[in-house]
């Protein structure tokens, strides 16, 4: 086990807020069907259940209240920000650059910056304007931090090599860039981008019921070069979304890191999780070989862009604590600019920038950023307060314009 890169002393000093849950947002391109119930009180959470197409219950998720509160929520103490330590570098294998590509160069390991001291800005009460095009800042400092992205035009079709390529030109600063599964060739085009601007990939397998199928997929898209990956995930929120329990999550690691082994990867093997679902079952980041956890202050209701960083940090020193002060990355957090507000959270562009700043002020690595561009593919809902599509910190993403 690695030393853990969140401190379990001093955890007790930390005032940590319940949270309220969090809707799951990468659907993946899967069809979800929502149910919306409104609880009796007017100053109660609204539940709102998430079934597959035959009417399943799938999992619940509780937002914030529609109606204002009689009373301002507890405002949040920012704990104090960490640096990351210097992060051991796992043992690789490298064989010859697969063919045809021809970026073999290994990329260096990530240095982490140190957090800035300074305020975030303050942020816009309203949500952003109608140009979705649009994110909060194409400047913004990437150095240090990890980013998501999905390679899906916004028909559901896949990107090609071309589209991938011209993606990565904008976001070519960050240390990694985290994927959710092999489709679409996407573990191919995508590495090849990555191994092309010294980057690393966070690689994942989405479909556990077929692990070996994901799994092959993944050897036969590094052709045995595996020196750009940092990390293979197995899942996405499999236990919170009630589609599978954390046994069957952790069987399906142990089996992918068995495979990935005789093939000749020794890296990080993970499952990602929200840190609601990672708190309650420890097994999974017990298993992985850090712990991995999705936290969105945007979907806990009464925490303002402002104070995304101090309330996300405090969830990570949770996870941290309930995994016995294992090694603690988050491994999606963001802010929408368009949507319908929950509660004290506003979506917005100046919004998405304070939030963001926020988290950089709170985090001085360990953190993927979501996400790079608008995902237009994806469907909105009432679950997810209408902002499902705008997480983009770029706005659309340049392929698509």
């Amino acid at each position: 086990m690695k030393a853990g890169l969140l401190s379990v002393a001093g955890l007790s000093a930390i005032a940590v807020a319940q949270p309220h849950g969090q809707a799951h947002r990468h659907l993946h391109k899967k069809d979800v069907v929502v149910t919306e119930t409104q609880m009796a009180t007017a100053t109660a959470p609204r539940a709102v259940v998430y079934v597959d197409n035959y009417g399943n219950p799938l999992y619940t998720s509780w937002g914030g209240s529609n109606t204002q509160p009689t009373e301002a929520p507890e405002p949040y103490s920012a704990p104090e920000p960490y640096s990351a330590p210097e992060e051991e570098e796992e043992e690789t294998t490298s064989s010859p650059a697969p063919q045809p590509t021809p970026e073999t160069t290994e990329a260096p390991a990530p240095s982490y910056a140190e957090p800035t001291t300074s305020a975030a800005p303050a942020p816009t009460s309203t949500s952003s304007g109608p140009d979705s095009s649009e994110g909060s800042d194409s400047s913004v400092d990437a150095s240090g931090y990890s980013i998501s992205y999905s390679p899906y035009n916004a028909d559901g079709t896949c990107k090609d090599q071309n589209q991938v390529d011209m993606d990565f030109e904008q976001i070519s600063g960050y240390s990694m860039v985290r994927t959710y599964g092999t489709d679409c060739n996407q573990t191919a085009t995508v590495l090849n981008a990555v191994r092309a601007h010294g980057m690393k990939l966070f690689a994942g397998i989405f479909d556990i019921s077929n692990i070996d199928g994901e799994v092959s997929n993944i050897i036969d898209a590094t052709n045995g070069d595996f020196s750009n990956i940092h990390t293979i995930s197995v899942g996405n929120e499999l236990v919170n979304n009630g589609q599978y329990s954390a046994s069957d999550v952790v069987s399906a690691m142990n089996n992918a890191r068995g495979q990935l082994s005789g093939a000749g990867y020794h890296g990080n093997v993970v499952t990602v999780d929200t840190f609601v679902a990672m708190i309650a079952n420890p097994e999974l980041c017990e298993a992985s070989d850090y712990a991995a956890a999705n936290c969105h202050a945007f979907f806990d209701g009464s925490v303002a862009a402002e104070d995304a960083g101090s309330f996300v940090l405090s969830q990570a020193q949770q996870v941290s604590k309930a995994c016995g002060g294992k090694n603690t990355w988050i491994t999606e957090s963001g802010w929408p600019t368009q949507g319908q507000s929950n509660g004290a959270a506003v979506p917005g562009t100046a919004n998405q920038r304070a939030a963001v700043d926020s988290l950089k002020s709170a985090f001085a690595g360990n953190l993927i950023l979501f996400t790079a561009y608008n995902d237009m593919w994806k469907s909105n809902n009432a679950g997810t307060y209408g902002a499902e599509q705008f997480w983009g910190m770029y706005g659309n993403a340049p392929s698509s314009k």
